[in-house]
């Protein structure tokens, strides 16, 4: 009878199964806040990435860096004084009678 030498693949570092990191849930956030981002697999594929809260901040963008409406503004009037032609398209959908 033949059987499959199934071999275990290596993990990588910061690479949690699901079910691992479910049942060491702490362990994981405590890892992501002294060796950074932790990544956890379903059926051996990267689903989701756990930060510590400061790698979080440093790679979101933050409600102070967002554009406002007049930044906006300032922008397109920036880019017609370089000569550039702005473009806008319309969102609604039009359906022929």
């Amino acid at each position: 009878m033949l059987t499959r030498n199934r071999r275990k693949k290596p993990s990588l570092p910061g690479a949690w199964k699901l079910q691992d990191a479910k049942a060491r849930f702490s362990e994981v956030v405590r890892r992501a806040q002294s060796e950074g981002p932790q990544r956890v697999t379903v059926h051996g594929k990267d689903t989701v990435v756990i930060l510590s809260a400061e790698d979080y901040a440093r790679v979101a963008p933050s409600a102070r860096k967002s554009l406002t409406g007049d930044e906006l503004i300032k922008a397109m009037q920036q880019a017609r004084k370089l000569g550039l032609k702005s473009v806008f398209c319309s969102t609604r959908m039009y359906y022929p009678n």
